[in-house]
């Protein structure tokens, strides 16, 4: 029995370029990047160095906070460089990969004949655990501790963001035994949010509470899914896991190997023929678009356009990314690009342009943030897409002024920056919202933990 989750607030960004349902292979990189980067929060202790041969699976670096949490190899290879920068600070390390990869070999194991610290460990020791996030904070889940309940969102609402019941019909029996190893984590229970519209591939997915999701984006961010079914308290934990990577932890009971192998979609107007690829994490970002973008001029975004991170044509593809995003760069400016409505190819969350008047036209939007930063609060702004039960301006305030007991008030413990995407998008003063809770939350770590 599902229990429904419907939301009205928020805003559907219809774009160009979404991906059609095929998928097809990508050229084996040549060398491949883990970046610490990935992992918010996390200060690597490298465990090999350069000229090291790694297998598939192996440990390259721990967290210096968390030492059980150990980062691992996603292809066989040797270190080609640590790339360090300033205070020598290590902003990724590169992989020149085999030809064909080699896998530590951890043995096969049923989650349902563990007991809780078996399963724990396992994760620990495959490289599995960094793909769990803990909230409050949205940072990688402390392995000493118990959540209340685990959350998978298996609606993603973000705009041209992969579609998660195509990317996993073939990966049920891994999502299953993942689902199966997770429970174990837990004293509450494993909730799972499905699309509340049409039948779910799901629907026989055991041992978890099921939830059916009706609602703009961001109805599909898991923060919204866990503020409408067990909202967080002080002193009380959560963890989150995407769909993919129970798949991959599931894969790993099954196969005793650590596969990061995933399916990428590679989507945006300047996309030729938008699909799906099978793309192992951190491979080169040119091997997955060479001959699939329309012109030069572009900006590749490994994520979402409201989430996700600029990335270089000669960079990586992030290790947890699910979307790459190629939309035009945004160094061309319009006659008038200060009047909306003087261009109908123009989308605007207010009913100051014209795109209010065409509910279902796609649009094909650049980089450009058509504005700047400005001492503008339009009041009702905000919440007008804020589906969480708090006030986002006012919490803003006080993550700027960091007053930590306005922020505790106002509902710091249950936001994560994703959850202010779209205020980055629409509102008026151009405030860089994502990046003030960012900061916020981090503050909240030093000072109250």
């Amino acid at each position: 029995m599902s229990k429904d989750i419907r939301i009205k607030k928020g805003l559907d960004l219809k774009l160009k370029g979404e991906a059609a349902h095929k998928v097809a292979q990508v050229t084996r990189s040549k060398v491949y990047a883990v970046k610490p980067s990935d992992f918010h929060g996390v200060t690597p202790k490298m465990v090999v160095k350069e000229g090291d041969n790694v297998k598939a699976g192996e440990v390259i670096f721990f967290s210096k906070s968390d030492e059980k949490v150990k980062f691992v190899a996603p292809v066989s290879g040797k270190i080609q460089e640590i790339k360090r920068g300033e205070k020598r600070v290590i902003l990724e390390i590169l992989i020149a990969a085999d030809s064909q990869d080699v896998f530590v070999e951890h043995s096969k194991k049923n989650p349902n004949d563990l007991s809780t610290e078996e399963v724990k460990a396992h994760l620990l020791a495959s490289g599995c655990w960094p793909f769990i996030n803990q909230r409050p904070y949205d940072v990688i889940a402390n392995s000493a501790d118990t959540p209340k309940a685990i959350f998978i969102s298996a609606y993603a609402t973000a705009p041209l963001a992969a579609d998660v019941e195509f990317v996993l019909e073939n990966k049920l029996e891994a999502f299953q035994v993942g689902i199966d190893a997770l429970a174990k984590l837990t004293s509450g229970k494993v909730h799972l949010s499905v699309k509340g519209k049409g039948k779910s591939i799901f629907k026989d997915v055991k041992g978890v509470s099921l939830h059916q999701v009706y609602g703009p984006h961001p109805a599909g961010n898991v923060g919204v899914q866990i503020a409408k079914i067990s909202p967080i308290n002080a002193g009380e934990r959560v963890w989150t896991v995407t769909p993919q990577d129970v798949a991959i932890i599931g894969e790993l009971f099954l196969t005793g190997k650590f596969n990061a192998t995933r399916t990428v979609a590679l989507v945006g107007s300047e996309v030729k023929d938008a699909q799906y690829y099978n793309v192992i994490s951190g491979a080169a970002i040119a091997d997955l678009v060479a001959g699939k973008i329309e012109s030069d001029n572009v900006r590749v975004i490994s994520g979402d356009v409201l989430t996700g991170a600029k990335v270089k044509m000669d960079g990586n593809l992030g290790f947890l990314s699910n979307t790459v995003t190629v939309i035009p760069e945004g160094n061309v400016y319009r006659m008038f690009g200060w009047m909306p409505f003087a261009s109908p190819s123009v989308h605007s969350a207010s009913r100051t342009g014209l795109s209010w008047l065409m509910p279902g036209k796609k649009y094909a939007p650049n980089t450009n943030l058509n504005g700047e930063e400005r001492a503008l609060v339009v009041t009702g702004e905000m919440e007008a897409v804020m589906p969480l039960d708090i006030f986002p301006m006012q919490l803003l305030k006080a993550c700027l002024a960091s007053d930590i007991d306005k922020m505790e008030s106002l509902g710091i413990y249950e936001v994560a920056p994703e959850d202010f995407a779209l205020i980055d998008y629409t509102n008026t003063s151009k405030l860089e919202a994502q990046q003030i809770i960012r900061e916020a939350l981090d503050l909240m770590i030093k000072e109250v933990g």
